[in-house]
């Protein structure tokens, strides 16, 4: 983030959220970007139709992306860099000026010293924790990306929530009363809570699901920035949210309003009956919801 330059071919190995990110900054900045992913799709964390939509967003902006890279080599060539990969198309070398590596993280807990204290951790160095973040030492708490509960800001600031409240307030909070939220900050973003399709399918639950394209969001044609949809998944007995992905302008905001439902434990009848600002993307909440059928 500090460089004083503008890479003019920057290579990014890793498909998944930074890497997504930073293709899209620099290819913005003006760089030429090529991604290079090993797996078949581009975060496959997400569900198949939202990883093909971001590609098709980042393809559309003019970086490459090259999939199924089973075997990466990279070597210097002149001021350049070659990456070698084994594609299922041709070319089988990307040459870049430039490489970005964004394959994931591991704690750097190496250095603390936590065996003299014999605080434990697991085989990728995570400091193990219960559910209220304590460790197998009396006294000594992790909060943060070094506990592996969450790789975010708003995860470690929950983290001390948790700490503080139950160590100077009397109360019982716990890591696992939390839903999953995180946003992918591309443009347009994604805003993530809860369960993917995938996830709902795999736990064999009777559920409803209901999608809405952004071009027909009154908001994002008036923005011309029409790219991506909303998906919902609600569960069919219960009438209670499981999971919504917004891929969209304005996704990383809206989500929060089926955040804060689930949070209250309340049915989607709820806001589905809500009467939203005209005119928004959050005003098509009950659109979307009034669009649900049976999973299948």
């Amino acid at each position: 983030m500090r460089i004083d330059f503008l890479p003019k071919h920057l290579v990014i190995i890793g498909g998944s959220y930074i890497g997504l990110e930073f293709a899209q900054m620099y290819r913005r900045f003006g760089s030429d970007v090529t991604v290079i992913e090993q797996r078949e799709r581009l975060i496959d964390r997400e569900d198949p139709d939202i990883s093909d939509a971001i590609r098709k967003i980042l393809e559309n902006e003019g970086i490459e992306v090259r999939l199924n890279a089973a075997c990466i080599a990279v070597q210097r060539t002149g001021k350049g860099v070659a990456v070698d990969l084994d594609c299922r198309k041709l070319p089988r070398r990307v040459n870049g000026s430039h490489l970005l590596l964004a394959v994931g993280r591991r704690p750097n807990t190496d250095d603390l010293g936590l065996e003299k204290a014999g605080v434990g951790t697991d085989e990728r160095g995570y400091i193990q924790v219960d559910e209220e973040l304590r460790t197998n030492v009396p006294g000594i708490w992790a909060i943060g990306d070094c506990n592996g509960r969450g790789a975010f800001t708003h995860t470690s600031y929950n983290d001390y929530e948790i700490v503080a409240a139950n160590l100077f307030d009397g109360e019982n909070r716990r890591v696992s009363d939390r839903i999953t939220a995180y946003g992918l900050f591309i443009d347009p973003p994604l805003g993530r809570v809860g369960l993917t399709e995938a996830e709902v399918r795999k736990a064999g639950r009777e559920a409803m699901i209901a999608t809405y394209p952004m071009h027909s969001v009154g908001r994002a044609r008036e923005r011309s920035e029409t790219q991506g949809f909303m998906k919902v998944l609600v569960d069919a007995e219960t009438r209670k949210i499981l999971g919504v992905g917004i891929l969209g302008i304005g996704g990383d905001e809206v989500v929060h309003a089926f955040l804060d439902m689930m949070y209250a434990g309340a049915p989607y009848t709820v806001i589905m009956r809500a009467m939203h600002i005209h005119p928004t993307v959050a005003e098509y909440i009950p659109t979307l919801l009034g669009d649900l059928e049976p999973l299948r």
